[in-house]
Formats: structure tokens, C-alpha cells, sequence
């Protein structure tokens, strides 16, 4: 799951975003069930560093964050 998020927001590259949902559809026909475990891996990947949580077009935690969220490569301006 790791590795298809990281190429999902790569492949859309800078300055746009992924739905979390884009991964899990990719993964599986039935996908809702991994929309937890695909925000748990985005929580991992950004507190690395690896990729950035938007919402609204700001880069949250997505620990905090309620609601629905987008996944996108990291600027050097990006931080929550």
C-alpha cells in the first residue's frame, strides 16, 4: 500500500493532489475497506516526510483532520 501511494501522488506530481480513494480503488473492486488502513499509511508517509495531507488546500495532520483529504508530493513550503 505504501509503495502504490507513493507512485500515485508521484505520477500526479507537484502542486496536484490524489484522493485517498484513488489508491484503494486501484487496490481492490471492493475498496471502501481499505480507506482506514490507506489513511493510516498517508499518516506514516507524511510524518516522514514523504507526502503532504491537504485539506481545503492547506497541508494538515491527518490525525486531526475530519473529513475528506488529498495526498500530494511535498514542497519545501509545505508543513502542517
Amino acid at each position: 500500500m505504501r509503495a502504490a501511494i507513493l507512485e500515485a501522488v508521484h505520477a500526479r506530481g507537484a502542486g496536484k493532489t490524489i484522493c485517498p480513494s484513488e489508491v484503494a480503488r486501484a487496490l481492490a473492486d471492493d475498496w471502501r475497506p481499505l480507506m482506514g488502513e490507506v489513511r493510516r499509511v498517508a499518516e506514516c508517509l507524511a510524518a516522514e516526510g514523504a507526502l503532504v495531507v491537504m485539506q481545503k488546500g492547506r497541508v494538515v495532520d491527518v490525525a486531526q483532520a475530519r473529513g475528506p483529504v488529498r495526498l500530494g508530493v511535498p514542497r519545501a513550503t509545505d508543513r502542517p
